[in-house]
């Protein structure tokens, strides 16, 4: 007669729970547990014995709490109903998070701001009668892309608190990448737990607001590197009409608008590239009523177009 053989061998590398299809058991049957799993008798919902890596032999002394439940003889071989479910102690990485629809958050410098945000975590079973009990019920089969779901909702919830206790405006968010990750895995460990589940690491690749905004973010961004908002601003018209007269497209018409870009550029530049270098002059200056050029103080012909003044 064959000895029967309980495992489980997962070649998906997904599987977080799995049942032995047999009901009925018999004592004597052979019980092997690899060093990645759990193995978990229940009998009418309820976890009784648990088992850890390692070949056993179901008999009456290794199974304390069945035994006394369905009062089996000593050494009998009559089957008896029991459900075995083989759950993985493996840490399961590269699951995403992410929100479907902007969150909204209330900035500090641009009001109102929709945000999206997502990244990837890992976990692990670590109370494996709890997560069965809990969130796997009856099912033969639980995946790591079935709890993925359930998951990542859970964690946009608590990230819209947290950006509001966290961030005052979206200018801040590239210091604190690293402290809103690590701020959301303390806030969302608690509800893992009561699951029975552990989450090992946790990141957050991107939080962006929309392409409307994040233009408005450029801007201000590169202005504070010009450091002169004038100076900035003669900048971007002076490359404005620059790839005006540099376009191609569009024929004969573009090509004329191209060519008065061009000539209004090279009448502007000089100006603008004086404006910039010359410093301002001091209150109280009087300029020459011919050119506009400033005069010295006492002098009595103009420095710049020799007029008497």
């Amino acid at each position: 007669m064959a000895i029967e053989v309980l495992e489980w061998k997962d070649d998906s590398g997904q599987e977080m729970v799995w049942r032995h299809p047999g009901g009925e058991l018999k004592l004597g049957a052979q019980l092997i547990v690899s060093p990645s799993q759990w193995a978990i008798f229940f009998r009418d919902g309820r976890p009784l014995d648990v088992f850890e890596t390692g070949r056993h032999m179901l008999t009456t002394a290794n199974l304390p709490l069945l035994t006394r439940l369905l009062a089996l003889p000593f050494g009998g071989k009559s089957p008896f109903r029991a459900e075995v479910y083989f759950v993985a102690r493996k840490v399961f990485p590269g699951l995403k998070w992410g929100t479907k629809d902007p969150v909204v958050f209330r900035d500090a410098e641009l009001a109102m701001v929709r945000l999206r945000a997502h990244g990837v975590f890992a976990a692990r079973v670590a109370d494996p009668a709890l997560f069965v009990n809990g969130l796997v019920g009856s099912q033969g089969r639980y995946t790591a892309e079935e709890i993925e779901g359930y998951l990542r909702e859970l964690i946009v919830a608590r990230l819209n608190d947290l950006l509001g206790e966290r961030l005052k405006t979206l200018f801040d968010l590239p210091k604190l990448y690293d402290e809103l990750a690590e701020g959301l895995k303390e806030r969302v460990a608690g509800d893992f737990a009561r699951h029975g589940l552990a989450l090992t690491d946790f990141f957050v690749n991107a939080i962006t607001p929309p392409e409307d905004v994040q233009k408005v973010v450029d801007e201000r961004t590169a202005m504070a590197a010009a450091g002169d908002p004038e100076a900035y601003l003669r900048f971007k018209a002076a490359k404005a009409m620059g790839d005006a007269a540099s376009s191609g497209a569009g024929g004969a018409a573009a090509a004329g608008l191209g060519l008065g870009a061009g000539v209004g550029l090279g009448a502007m530049l000089p100006g603008m590239l004086q404006g910039a270098a010359k410093p301002s002059p001091a209150a109280g200056t009087a300029f020459c009523t011919a050119c506009g050029n400033a005069l010295a103080a006492g002098a009595r012909f103009c420095g710049g177009c020799g007029k008497a003044v």
